[in-house]
């Protein structure tokens, strides 16, 4: 039962509606801001299902639950709904039907049916369920519009057609989608039983917010920050990732502390350390990228991760080999120039370590997304960090270790 709202102007109700109609979705949130529940509520009422839908996904949780009750039309019972799915699954974005069928229904009675709801929203399909709400047939507005009108929707609609599980995550759903580009899916429970419909570029535009927040899941920035979250919250976000980073560079600095006679011994070494460790670092970017995007692609199949290792190991083979030549030409002039001792044994040293380096950190680069994976995290949180401290030690512990064994 829905709250009754109190007396609203309807002068202002008309004014909001409109505005809101006539702007993106974001801005309308800004417009919302500024008006109490009831009249946000009214006037999202008023607004065209798929409009409503999208202003609301892009509201706090708090006042988008809040406006639920207020909303008085089929937009607000099926945000109600929508609410009992977590943000990033296909449940939060559902849109209500139109209107359903039953397949013995005449194909002209349902165009009937359809036409008022076609005046003032973009419908595509007509869906067929039984007597229980199951879904079992679609039928395109092209087959309605040039079937005889006397046939039935059994006899045109397309059986058993691909739907959404409600629960089912975005990932999931642009993975299913990849290769069906349908303007609109029908949504189901796991009874089947028809829920709602969402729209293929609310997907699509939804899957790119979630894109752009990847890069800083990497290094720990949660996707829940924006450009206007206040710094408190920031902070809270990010400081325990920076504590674990923290945590990591101890690891790498005391590989270096190990070796610490080695660099005193040898100071031309000093100045290749960042040359190895940005070097290997890039290698391993490389890899991570390729496999997280694999994975989010689903085009990493059970099984494939050997064949992806020992493609990753062999590319940084060989790029180590030919950034390595590069830079044990560089540590030669630099050795030379510098008077230190050995200059062709320190170039050979800066060689071997940049490909043992550059194959290691093409390795973690797949091997960090796919043990996160197999914990049940996300393989794109923080995976830079644990991969920054697995190339900096491998890069750093084979320079020097290296030099220690050919030069001391």
């Amino acid at each position: 039962m829905k709250a009754q709202p109190s007396p609203i102007d309807e002068s202002r109700l008309r004014q909001l509606a409109a505005a809101l109609s006539r702007r993106a979705p974001l801005d309308g949130v800004v417009l919302l801001e500024r008006a109490d529940d009831a009249l946000a509520g009214a006037a999202l009422g008023r607004l065209e299902p798929q409009l409503a839908i999208r202003i609301l996904a892009c509201l706090s949780p708090e006042r988008s639950e809040a406006l639920a009750p207020a909303i008085d039309s089929a937009v607000g019972d099926q945000w109600t709904l929508n609410l009992g799915y977590g943000d990033d699954t296909v449940g939060r974005l559902m849109e209500p039907v139109p209107a359903t069928f039953s397949a013995g229904d005449a194909v002209g009675d349902a165009v009937e049916k359809l036409r008022p709801f076609a005046a003032e929203r973009q419908v595509v399909y007509a869906f067929v369920v039984d007597g229980d709400g199951r879904l079992e047939g679609v039928v395109a507005m092209r087959e309605l519009l040039f079937a005889d009108p006397s046939e039935r929707l059994a006899d045109v609609m397309v059986s058993e057609p691909f739907y959404f599980r409600a629960e089912a995550t975005l990932e999931e759903a642009m993975r299913a989608v990849l290769r069906r580009h349908y303007p609109v899916y029908p949504v189901c429970d796991p009874e089947r039983r028809l829920l709602g419909i969402v729209r293929g570029y609310a997907l699509f535009e939804r899957h790119a917010i979630e894109i752009t927040a990847q890069s800083g899941r990497m290094v720990g920035v949660e996707k829940e920050e924006r450009l206007v979250t206040p710094w408190r919250t920031s902070l809270r976000l990010r400081h325990p990732w920076l504590q674990l980073n923290l945590l990591t560079a101890f690891a790498a600095a005391a590989v270096v502390g190990v070796f610490e006679s080695t660099i005193a011994s040898i100071v031309a070494l000093a100045a290749f350390l960042p040359v190895l460790a940005g070097q290997s670092g890039n290698t391993g970017c490389q890899a991570l990228a390729v496999t997280i995007r694999g994975l989010t692609l689903n085009e990493l199949k059970p099984g494939m991760e050997r064949k992806l290792l020992a493609k990753e190991a062999l590319l940084g083979l060989a790029n180590g080999a030919l950034v390595g030549v590069v830079a044990a030409l560089g540590m030669l002039v630099y050795a030379s120039l510098s008077g230190a001792a050995s200059p062709y044994l320190l170039a050979g040293v800066v060689l071997l370590a940049m490909i043992g380096s550059c194959v290691a950190s093409g390795v973690s680069g797949v091997c960090v997304p796919l043990v996160l994976r197999r914990l049940g995290a996300d393989p794109a949180t923080a995976s830079a960090i644990f991969l920054t401290t697995a190339t900096d030690i491998a890069s750093m512990g084979l320079l020097l270790g290296l030099a220690t064994a050919l030069l001391l």
